[in-house]
């Protein structure tokens, strides 16, 4: 009898209902397994995943394919076009480009791939406490969001840019997270809210389960798909934030280098001295090209219902 009471009050599994049909034709497989089998077969995954290892790879091991280092001038061929000893050309201080759009990319890379879901952590437990919890916590935790929504993060990060730079690009990574989870804040609220309701969390609830690990147990896998997404865009997000804030100034400073401070030194030139603009426009564009394939193709895998796979 003692043992029949056991099984009875075992904490419920977490709802896992857009696999279960997949689970039962694959055996026992885990949810991980099951996500990286839709992964395996889908194209564009593989060509936004080894697109984005490649421009890693470049961004780490690019400059040592030359015999530039960063900083290094060759003032005889400066403002050239590419050729054999400049593949990307040089600047008009005999700046070799492709170093310098490598090195850009380091800080793009770093600002995307930490900042980006940096911000949906922010956003997820946030959302998910203040949906769980309700009343007037909630109350005030909304109202502060609908605060923060009243004004763009990016002029928000225009009004503080006279701090930023003073401080290190390092702060970009920081900074732009902290403006920019309110909106998914807000969609994982309102499915807090309906999933708390469900029969699964209300037996964790009445068995005395706590509610942190209600939230991180029960309710924010089952808003994986959301939060899998947003990272993705997050990073996105990221990388085009730090780009516009250091294209106009206002992010990344001298002596440091990143594709917004790329773009704009090779702006004014972009008739003329093509090269300069279109170099580091095209490892923006690829970059951010490669991240949404594989945000789009993660969003398919984790949850097979929320469109018509593309492939």
């Amino acid at each position: 009898m003692a043992f029949e009471n056991q099984q009875v009050l075992e904490e419920p599994e977490p709802d896992s209902a857009p696999f279960n049909s997949k689970a039962a034709k694959k055996g026992q497989a885990s949810r991980g397994k099951l996500v990286w089998l839709e992964l395996r077969s889908t194209t564009r995954f593989w060509i936004g995943a080894i697109t984005v290892v490649l421009i890693i790879a470049w961004a780490i091991f690019g400059p040592a394919t030359t015999h530039w280092g960063a900083g290094s001038t060759d003032l005889l061929n400066s403002g050239t076009a590419p050729s054999s000893d400049h593949w990307f050309g040089t600047d008009g201080i005999g700046h070799d480009l492709y170093v310098d759009t490598a090195l850009g990319l380091r800080i793009s890379l770093v600002v995307g791939l930490v900042g980006g879901p940096l911000g949906t952590v922010i956003a997820a437990i946030v959302g998910s406490f203040t949906g769980y919890i309700g009343g007037v916590f909630d109350s005030i935790v909304s109202w502060f969001i609908d605060l923060m929504l009243v004004l763009p993060s990016f002029f928000i990060l225009l009004l503080i840019s006279p701090a930023l730079k003073s401080l290190s690009w390092v702060s970009l990574v920081l900074f732009i997270p902290a403006f920019g989870w309110m909106i998914l804040a807000q969609v994982i609220r309102s499915s807090t809210r309906s999933l708390k309701d469900r029969d699964f969390v209300k037996a964790a609830r009445f068995m005395g389960v706590s509610t942190p690990k209600i939230v991180f147990r029960h309710i924010i896998p089952n808003v994986a798909s959301l939060l899998i997404i947003d990272a993705t865009l997050g990073v996105v997000y990221a990388i085009s934030t730090e780009t516009a804030l250091s294209y106009f100034g206002y992010g990344v400073q001298a002596p440091q280098i990143s594709l917004g401070t790329l773009i704009a030194a090779g702006t004014p030139g972009a008739t003329t001295q093509s090269w300069l603009f279109l170099f580091p426009s095209a490892a923006l564009v690829l970059l951010l090209f490669a991240v949404g394939l594989v945000g789009d193709a993660l969003r398919d895998a984790v949850d097979p219902t929320s469109g018509v796979t593309n492939d």
